[in-house]
């Protein structure tokens, strides 16, 4: 890459980072993006993956939709749906008691926020704002060290292989992880950021992260049965939401999805046993088997699967601990 010097640099191409390097942007500031995934969306990813027969699945195995809290968030929203980029996601919604066995709340009825999706997956309001002008964005791209450099007034990014990045005048980072313990305890290199840079961020280490299993589910006809095509569960050690996928707006309904997501107790419980590093396959096949099995302790006749495979969320991909994010819904405050 060429050392030129661009005004800002954003690293992160999750919701909060791709709105950002847009904003940015659209006033005039030259921008560009990094992200060491292979396309945008952090924690609203999408995942491709194809069954044995050959049919193509998408699955929204992040953040299954988003609410909205505040007015002026609203109308950046009512704007993405404008575009098509987002739509209400007009359902059932309602939770399970493992302890009584029971279905609650589980009727069609108005909520005091509603609840958007991506069209036509949770990834393309960051995949348009990513390639916005004036965003020149960069995948598979991680960033290994932050260095200011004092006579000059500038940042400047070297990536994970040493690459340089160029020199910036600002950045924006959209990730813990760029000052987190977390970050050598997986890559085995120190943090890109030193925090006697920027001392005020050491903040960052008291925000939790909550790690997370989603079991991936392809039926090949509908879950009639199932009361709702949201649910959390309650009195679960293992489950905490299902959703059905192919019930979401602009979705394909040539077959019926599921995204189950675990309890954080459980992620912690089986990330204890086998570490941080990439699960095994043999873990992943008993942590979906052990999903599966406590979605089908509803007691409802559910057919088998032609498609599952379980993916841990770790890293940028969990939810912080608040009020906002139990399970895995995602608030746009």
């Amino acid at each position: 890459m060429q050392n030129t010097v661009a005004k800002v640099a954003v690293v992160g191409s999750g919701i909060s980072g791709s709105v950002c390097a847009a904003t940015l942007a659209r006033n005039g500031i030259s921008v560009i993006l990094f992200d060491s995934a292979r396309g945008p969306g952090g924690r609203m990813s999408q995942r491709r993956e194809i069954s044995e027969d050959g049919r193509e699945l998408l699955f929204d195995h992040g953040a299954p939709y988003f609410t909205v809290t505040n007015p002026d968030v609203l109308s950046v929203v009512t704007e993405w749906e404008s575009r098509g980029l987002v739509a209400e996601w007009k359902s059932n919604f309602g939770s399970f008691d493992c302890f009584t066995n029971k279905f609650v709340n589980t009727e069609h009825q108005e909520r005091e926020s509603k609840k958007y999706v991506g069209v036509p997956g949770m990834n393309s309001i960051c995949k348009a704002l990513c390639h916005e002008p004036g965003v020149d964005s960069k995948f598979n791209m991680g960033i290994g060290k932050f260095e200011w450099l004092e006579h000059e007034n500038l940042w400047s990014l070297i990536g994970l292989d040493g690459q340089h990045l160029g020199h910036f005048k600002g950045v924006v980072a959209s990730d813990k992880n760029i000052a987190s313990p977390r970050f050598t305890a997986i890559t085995g290199q120190p943090p890109p950021l030193d925090l006697s840079l920027a001392p005020e961020l050491v903040k960052l280490h008291d925000i939790p992260i909550d790690p997370c299993f989603a079991l991936m589910l392809g039926f090949n006809e509908p879950l009639s049965l199932v009361p709702a095509n949201g649910l959390s569960f309650t009195n679960s050690k293992v489950l905490s939401r299902a959703h059905c996928e192919s019930s979401k707006p602009g979705r394909s309904s040539t077959s019926e999805r599921w995204v189950l997501h675990s309890t954080t107790e459980y992620a912690k419980d089986v990330i204890a046993q086998s570490g941080l590093e990439k699960p095994s396959k043999e873990t992943l096949s008993k942590v979906g088997n052990e999903m599966l099995q406590e979605f089908l302790g509803t007691g409802l006749t559910i057919p088998q699967p032609f498609f599952m495979k379980a993916h841990r969320c770790l890293q940028g991909k969990c939810l912080p601990s608040n009020k906002h994010s139990q399970g895995r819904e995602m608030c746009l405050e």
